[in-house]
């Protein structure tokens, strides 16, 4: 069994007491317990801190395509009534699963929908009847395990504590179904196993409709032949950054998901051909109507909303760093 150095950022004393109330006797975590710790503790997460975590201001860490302001949520209502093929828009609500405190798409923007609410991390979803669940990089944020091949076997990635310090540890892994057979020596897979759960456990109530998932991913088969390192990465202050075990609860933890695993979880709860897009793409294709008349409106002169629109679209910005998404359920 191999372990690592420890991170070049101590953890907080509280940390450190939570990690030693969670491990027990074992003293040690796997990643995807370690990062449910960090993300998601009571008062200690990363995403339970009262803190503005996006957007460029001071003390924030990362922006998505929220950031855009009011144009996102504009595009994506052009592109829902499009995928609407013909139904009227206010016979479905609107639910965005996991906003931002105090935030939402939708905010500040005039909506067709029925209804439209947000879902925070952690809170019950109550789905039901006719509905639009959306979401904006919610899986990439659940914990996943990690695991690296070594000397013919697959180990996990585990996190112990040394010496009031973070360390992997490698240890024998419990079977994943999936797995390569075998990989080059220290390959790594992320395994965004909590992410696919995730999406059976929203498409599990009886509702109908259109989901729609804004997020990063990749195929399992690129997840286990081209990405040797892993997909794994932390944000803090903007930074991108590969020590996963630093400021455990101050900085956000991420990897890339498998949207077969998703696209499977829809499928196996009633949703018919999950299409996956980018991100570019998919507005292009559903929002064409939209795009045109914004552009045409600010030809005049370099607006917000114009570069508003540029970053959603281009691809060397987030046109096509993220992908879609979505499926339709009847019943």
């Amino acid at each position: 069994m191999g372990s690592s150095l420890p991170s070049s950022s101590a953890p907080a004393a509280e940390f450190l007491a939570a990690f030693r109330a969670t491990a027990g006797a074992a003293g040690c975590l796997t990643f995807a317990q370690f990062m449910q710790l960090a993300l998601y503790h009571p008062t200690l997460g990363y995403y339970r801190r009262d803190r503005t975590r996006v957007g460029y201001g001071a003390g924030t860490d990362f922006f998505t395509a929220s950031t855009s302001g009011p144009v996102f949520g504009e595009i994506l209502t052009a592109a829902i009534g499009t995928l609407l093929a013909g139904r009227h828009p206010g016979d479905f609500s609107f639910v965005e699963i996991g906003a931002e405190p105090g935030g939402g798409i939708l905010a500040g923007v005039s909506h067709p929908f029925a209804t439209a609410r947000t879902v925070q991390v952690g809170e019950p979803p109550a789905l039901s009847g006719p509905c639009i669940v959306f979401s904006n990089e919610l899986f990439d944020a659940q914990p996943f395990r990690r695991f690296v091949f070594r000397r013919g076997a697959w180990l996990e990635v585990n996190v112990a504590l040394r010496d009031e310090s973070l360390v992997f540890l490698e240890q024998p892994a419990a079977p994943v179904t999936g797995l390569p057979t075998a990989a080059p020596e220290g390959y790594v897979i992320d395994a965004p196993l909590a992410a696919a759960t995730l999406a059976g456990e929203l498409a599990s109530p009886p509702w109908t409709g259109l989901f729609v998932a804004f997020d990063y991913g990749k195929s399992w088969r690129e997840l286990t032949e081209a990405c040797p390192a892993g997909t794994a990465r932390a944000y803090h202050r903007h930074q991108q950054s590969n020590d996963l075990l630093a400021r455990p609860g101050e900085q956000d933890l991420t990897c890339h998901i498998c949207w077969d695993w998703l696209a499977a979880a829809l499928s196996a709860h009633g949703f018919t051909t999950p299409t996956l897009e980018s991100q570019e793409a998919f507005f292009i294709h559903h929002a064409a109507h939209y795009i045109a008349t914004t552009t045409t409106a600010e030809a005049a002169h370099f607006s917000q909303k114009k570069l508003s629109l540029l970053q959603l679209l281009h691809p060397s910005h987030l046109g096509q760093k993220f992908q879609v998404l979505h499926a339709w359920r009847d019943r």
